[in-house]
């Protein structure tokens, strides 16, 4: 009986510290923190692009409007 008991206790101590161990959770932060800084870039350089893309095209018309 005792033997049953302390081969349940060990089994839980050992439960109890893989649940408290939290190494994978630090790469999984890190993935979601590079995920969210991708996105952003992403989402900035479309509209940075977006206005390059009109600027030019306003340096264009006006050159165009002063050469004809």
């Amino acid at each position: 009986m005792n033997n049953l008991i302390l081969k349940m206790y060990v089994k839980g101590q050992t439960l109890w510290s893989t649940l408290k161990d939290d190494e994978g959770q630090d790469l999984v932060e890190y993935a979601l923190v590079v995920a969210l800084i991708a996105l952003a870039a992403t989402v900035g350089m479309k509209a940075l692009a977006g206005g390059i893309n009109n600027a030019f095209g306003n340096i264009s018309n006006h050159l165009g409007t002063y050469t004809s």
